[in-house]
């Protein structure tokens, strides 16, 4: 089993920066890969960015080059730094790890960004 614990969300004024941490507690050295995603109001939750655990990551076209995803080393750790907010960034942020054989899915709780304009 794996668990999730997000942090680090918050009110930011658009141009500003928020950094986003999401922390693994179980069996982390059965994550395959971790992620963040977002889901804003009347909208359906996306994909924000991925990092294997090999380290190969991936971004949404919308956040790419404002968002860096990292793991730390001892891969129990994602963070998500934002930065150059737009108020369309605005949403709950969650992470998900992708773990065992089988590819199951945690989900954190979920962390508010709200960036104003």
């Amino acid at each position: 089993q794996v668990q999730l614990v997000e942090s680090g969300g918050g009110l930011v004024q658009a141009g500003g920066s928020l950094r986003l941490s999401c922390t693994a507690s179980g069996s982390i050295f059965s994550i395959n890969a971790m992620g963040w995603h977002r889901q804003a109001p009347g909208k359906q939750r996306e994909s924000v960015a991925d990092i294997s655990a090999g380290g190969y990551t991936n971004y949404a076209d919308a956040v790419k080059g404002r968002f860096t995803i990292s793991r730390n080393n001892a891969l129990d750790t994602m963070y998500l730094q934002m930065n150059s907010l737009k108020p369309e960034d605005t949403a709950v942020y969650y992470c998900n790890a992708r773990w065992g054989p089988l590819d199951n899915d945690t989900w954190g709780q979920g962390t508010q960004v709200t960036v104003s304009p």
